[in-house]
């Protein structure tokens, strides 16, 4: 028997921590709370409480993940998806009613540069610049100095929370 269109299926009661390798898809359902790699498709669904990095070959996004996703092929967001986290795909899709907070590369060569070894230094990286202008233009809210973008969500390719 061939195992190819073979789906893992973590179900809706189940919570796992931890790091999960598939040789083929998986389907997320349930909580799950780590890091995620497949050579097939993985599929967040709508049920899902889903904190993790995940690696793929594809990811389609049907309910809520906080984490980065690296899709070799391409990353699909439904209508219901809820991202949290850097996006890196060779293609990207992006349902109407989608939600999206992070930095998105798209592209083959986006894929290229995320294989080699200091790409998860520079998300790391990307992240904590992030995390510091948010806590910058929160400190100038605060003191009443904050800009005319505070609260724009994108502005030029960055972004202000």
């Amino acid at each position: 028997m061939s195992d190819e269109g073979q789906i893992t299926i973590i179900g809706k009661d189940a919570k796992i921590k931890g790091e999960l390798s598939f040789e083929n898809s998986a389907k997320i359902l349930g909580g799950f709370e780590g890091k995620i790699s497949a050579k097939g498709e993985v599929i967040i669904g709508e049920t899902a409480n889903c904190r993790a990095t995940v690696e793929a070959g594809t990811v389609i996004v049907d309910g809520p993940i906080e984490g980065d996703i690296i899709a070799k092929d391409r990353i699909q967001l439904t209508p219901k998806a809820r991202v949290k986290g850097d996006i890196i795909a060779a293609s990207l899709t992006v349902g109407e009613g989608a939600s999206f907070v992070g930095h998105c590369k798209v592209g083959p060569d986006a894929v290229k540069l995320s294989e080699e070894p200091n790409a998860e230094l520079e998300l790391k990286s990307a992240r904590a610049a992030r995390n510091a202008t948010t806590a910058h233009l929160a400190n100038g809210a605060a003191n009443g100095t904050a800009n005319a973008n505070n609260g724009a969500s994108w502005l030029a390719g960055t972004r202000a929370e």
